[in-house]
């Protein structure tokens, strides 16, 4: 007897009690978008002197660590990413104004004397400039005697009998202290102009103070207070920048995320609540169709989620939102394994009753590990050029998608295999056949087999039609235009929760009132029983984006932030093109992937039945005027897996049949597999489709689009695999046919070593 499903017992009780183990020591690292806060991303520039590389961003990043550090923020995130791009999260930081003005300052410090009040039309001589001082009044300054490095620490403080005055009292180092003492002997000495030396912060002049006679006297001392109109918060943010130093490069604000605190949680129970009642319904719809070996896999289903999380906390990810739905369509992905094998042992214990349930299960999965490997390894690629090409929280789908993968496999084929082959040694169970699920092919499958449509016959018709409905969908994009988000063309969007519900015309007139007439206000639905407010406009500051939020609280109430994106247009342009990249290789690897699993000509036809797919998604999008940002980006790239996934079964099918029927018209055996295949297709299909249902009524606005694109996608994906791959497959068959004696056409025979109840690839 053998001892493989012993192991796979063990292997299976193994995962599980680790997976348990991880999911109780440990805690999932959430992204901004679920606990809220802001990511700030930066990007450093060349200067005259430094050049902007991984060195010099560094240190870059050495010194906004000091300076994070110094406001406060609790549990910080700073990281560099690429050679020139620093990521910056500030949990729980709502109001980024002040952050980014800290954060983003070279803070080149550097201390002058004020030779003179230039005369009109003065010139200024060598190492001399003239500046204005804090009142606006032009003075001729002299060279730097003292820059940031001399300083020893900053702080800042109340001077003596000043009530409510603030300065920011500086220490020198010993390289300070020496240029400090030459700068007040030169300003002491310079009667004329005011005994006045004047302080720089890049290049602009934040004080510029007379040098009182004590300190003359003194010689200069070590330390100095820099006196000026501040507030207390001034005055910190201005000794946080003096005491962190210079930035070795300037840097510019590329991208910015802030999320309110309860959109996160929300997200989150939202997100956890379309899973359950995803699974729920899919288990009860499995169950139905295949009875006690459905209930078993849907038990196993549920030892899907503890695998994930188990792995997603040990890999040490961090889960986001879109994290969250990659999590949500995994499941459909572990069901549609399941339906795999169930069909194949229905159609084994159909053929060969007489040797019972158990081998008819074990060569279930033995002929379904093929197309189930193939399925998984197109929707990996997929999950990939996510990981590599998105930006923001879409690079978690493609992290908890290629996670959820692993664990749907796990599940299927080690946990619900243990669970199924134990059912089927039953006494019980062996003497009712029909309890398993496995007996009996059903009424549809039964009319399928035996009458059912001769569809390749049309094959020129399917054709025909998916030609029709592309010309509609390029006809969408070409009128309509595509609704870029922000991500795709820079700009800014904010949206904001109101206490009162506020017409949106009204919300549009007070934003224009404000000074931005070019802003684009909507309306959307939101977690409340008011309606969420979105405003897109170009580029805009932190300041420019709180004047619309004062705005909006004079029309609407009490207002909050819900979102805030920004995305500079370099970055807007970056992104674009990496989306545009990242289809056409996901394109590119699905068909070399096909034509190395199958032959040129299936890749072919499944390629071009795949890109229908997308086009006509993209087409209905644009119809609708639906917005095509990053999450749309991971929807169409999973639809890009789903639809190839469904066309990999039929044409493995259509393999095997091949094989075995070499004499036979092509066209009769094409469609004997595209109608032995119909009832999976159709079941997973429906497994999915309550889960992205569930997502969409469920997930909020900013899953919403994706269920719908995802679930009109899957139910494109399911006609075009049944009618345009099939038919697509054929015609290109016909026109160049396989010969096997012609070794420069192939050297491996496309249809030899099928699945003849022998797997031929390692099985769990």
């Amino acid at each position: 007897m053998s001892r493989a499903p012993m192991w796979r017992a063990v292997a299976a009780f193994a995962v599980i009690a680790i997976s348990l183990a991880l999911a109780l020591t440990s805690s999932a690292k959430l992204g901004l978008d679920l606990k809220g806060g802001t990511q700030i991303v930066l990007e450093t520039k060349d200067s005259e002197r430094v050049k902007a590389d991984a060195e010099s961003t560094d240190r870059a990043l050495t010194v906004l660590r000091g300076r994070v550090d110094a406001l406060g923020v609790a549990e910080p995130t700073l990281a560099r990413s690429g050679s020139n791009r620093i990521i910056v999260e500030l949990p729980g930081v709502q109001d980024p104004r002040e952050a980014a003005k800290v954060i983003g300052q070279t803070a080149q410090l550097s201390f002058h004397e004020v030779l003179s009040v230039p005369t009109a039309g003065q010139k200024p001589g060598k190492d001399e400039k003239i500046v204005n001082d804090e009142s606006g009044a032009p003075v001729l300054i002299g060279k730097p005697l003292l820059d940031g490095n001399g300083v020893k620490d900053a702080a800042e403080g109340t001077p003596d009998g000043g009530i409510g005055e603030w300065v920011v009292n500086v220490e020198f180092n010993g390289q300070g202290s020496s240029g400090w003492k030459q700068l007040v002997a030169d300003a002491c000495a310079n009667t004329s102009a005011g005994n006045r030396v004047a302080i720089l912060l890049d290049d602009k002049v934040i004080s510029s103070p007379g040098v009182v006679p004590d300190l003359c006297q003194a010689g200069g001392g070590n330390s100095t207070s820099i006196s000026g109109d501040f507030s207390q918060a001034s005055a910190k943010d201005l000794s946080v920048l003096i005491k962190g130093g210079a930035l070795p490069v300037p840097v510019e604000v590329v991208e910015q995320r802030t999320v309110g605190a309860t959109l996160g949680d929300v997200a989150i129970d939202a997100s956890i609540e379309a899973a359950l009642i995803g699974i729920i319904l899919t288990g009860l719809f499995i169950i139905f169709v295949y009875r006690l070996v459905g209930l078993l896999a849907t038990i196993a289903l549920g030892s899907y989620a503890l695998i994930s999380y188990g792995l997603l906390v040990w890999l040490g990810a961090t889960l986001t939102l879109p994290g969250l739905a990659g999590f949500v369509l995994a499941i459909g992905l572990a069901i549609d394994a399941n339906v795999l094998v169930f069909e194949r042992a229905r159609e084994e214990y159909a053929e060969r009753t007489a040797a019972g349930l158990s081998p008819a299960l074990n060569t279930g999965f033995n002929k379904a590990w093929s197309a189930i490997i193939d399925s998984n390894v197109t929707t990996l690629l997929a999950a990939a050029l996510l990981f590599f090409f998105a930006s923001g929280p879409v690079k978690g789908f493609g992290v908890t998608l290629s996670i959820g993968v692993v664990a749907s496999m796990v599940s299927a084929l080690v946990i619900a295999r243990v669970l199924a082959e134990w059912a089927m040694r039953r006494a019980i169970v062996r003497k009712r056949p029909g309890l398993s699920g496995l007996a009996g092919t059903g009424r549809i499958r039964m009319w399928l087999t035996e009458s059912g449509p001769d569809l390749m016959k049309r094959s020129g018709t399917w054709i025909a039609v998916t030609l029709v409905v592309a010309v509609v969908s390029i006809g969408g994009i070409a009128l309509r235009g595509l609704n870029l988000g922000v991500e795709f063309t820079g700009g800014r969007l904010l949206e904001f929760s109101t206490s009162q519900q506020v017409d949106v015309e009204e919300a549009r007139d007070a934003v224009g009132d404000a000074g931005f007439a070019k802003a684009v206000v909507q309306s959307s639905s939101g977690n409340g029983a008011n309606e969420n407010i979105t405003v897109r406009l170009d580029n805009i500051t932190n300041d420019e984006a709180f004047e619309i939020e004062q705005a909006l609280a004079g029309v609407a109430g009490d207002v909050e932030k819900e979102r805030d994106e920004l995305v500079g247009p370099s970055l807007g342009d970056e992104l674009r093109d990496k989306a545009l990249i990242a289809f056409a290789i996901a394109i590119a690897a699905q068909m070399l992937y096909l034509a190395w699993r199958f032959r040129w000509t299936y890749a072919a036809a499944a390629v071009l039945s795949m890109s229908s797919v997308v086009l006509t998604v993209v087409g209905t999008f644009a119809w609708w005027g639906k917005p095509i940002d990053g999450v749309f980006l991971a929807a169409v790239l999973s639809i890009i897996g789903l639809a190839v996934n469904d066309t990999i079964v039929v044409f493995d099918r259509i393999r095997e049949h091949t094989g075995e029927n070499r004499k036979r018209p092509l066209r009769d055996v094409v469609n004997e597999a595209i109608l032995q295949t119909i009832p999976r297709t159709i079941n997973t299909g429906l497994g999915a489709m309550f889960i992205l249902a569930a997502l969409a009524l469920l997930g909020g606005d900013s899953l919403t689009d994706f269920a719908i694109a995802l679930l009109l996608g899957l139910s494109v994906g399911i006609l075009s695999t049944i009618f345009t791959a099939s038919a697509l497959a054929v015609v290109l068959e016909e026109r160049w046919p396989f010969d096997p004696s012609d070794p420069r056409k192939r050297v491996i025979d496309p249809y030899a070593n099928v699945d003849d109840g022998r797997s031929t690839g390692a099985v769990i």
